[in-house]
């Protein structure tokens, strides 16, 4: 899917870097030259590592999630998410571990607002990412499950099951989960208490190696 740049996406000055074969409106080219915004295209991965962080959602897969995490690339694109696709980038034996921690750090250090992640079943990489501190990996096979990890869990990334799910159905999953935002009040605290566990044998273990 193509980007659709509007005048509303024109800083006040510099630059206005946009990726490969962007749709810019009219009215954002009118902006640009009254700003003396100079409009450049560059390519999708450089697009995405510029793009905010909030705006930044990071994507893998293992082979058994590949063709699944290729569909699900155009519904982010389509979305208007830029995406940091860490792999894998053909269907070759790959380990969900690996994907898992990839996505899980962009998360965490705050260079990703969001990740989501696809294994043959998801259960693997949401075990995997949930080791990173900071992390709530939930692993969503329905819309009711989507919007639960959202709404009372704050899930951070999403898990799919590439080889239990039709393409349709983790679309919907994917729609839904972004669309959720987290409900806040009694489920907050909640959230501290999960926090405050993973704190809490962060902070054994760190003591424990130091010991």
């Amino acid at each position: 899917m193509k980007v659709v740049i509007t005048e509303r996406d024109v800083p006040a000055c510099g630059e206005l870097r946009v990726p490969p074969n962007s749709i810019v409106t009219d009215s954002a080219r009118e902006a640009a030259a009254l700003r003396g915004v100079r409009i450049v295209e560059v390519s999708d991965d450089d697009y995405s590592r510029l793009a905010p962080p909030e705006k930044t959602i990071a994507l893998g897969a293992d082979h058994g999630g590949y063709a699944m995490k290729e569909r699900l690339r155009l519904i982010l694109d389509e979305l208007g998410w830029a995406v940091r696709d860490v792999g894998v980038h053909e269907e070759k034996p790959a380990d969900y571990p690996d994907i898992a921690l990839a996505v899980a750090e962009l998360v965490a250090s705050g260079k990703a607002a969001l990740g989501v992640i696809v294994d043959g079943a998801g259960t693997g990489s949401a075990m995997a990412a949930n080791k990173v501190p900071g992390i709530r990996a939930a692993l969503c096979y329905d819309r009711a499950s989507a919007r639960n990890s959202r709404e009372h869990n704050a899930a951070n990334v999403l898990t799919l099951g590439g080889r239990l799910q039709t393409e349709s159905q983790a679309e919907d999953v994917l729609r839904t989960w972004l669309a959720t935002p987290f409900a806040g009040g009694r489920h907050q605290g909640r959230i501290d208490k999960i926090t405050a566990i993973e704190r809490r044998y962060s902070s054994w273990k760190a003591s424990e190696s130091n010991s």
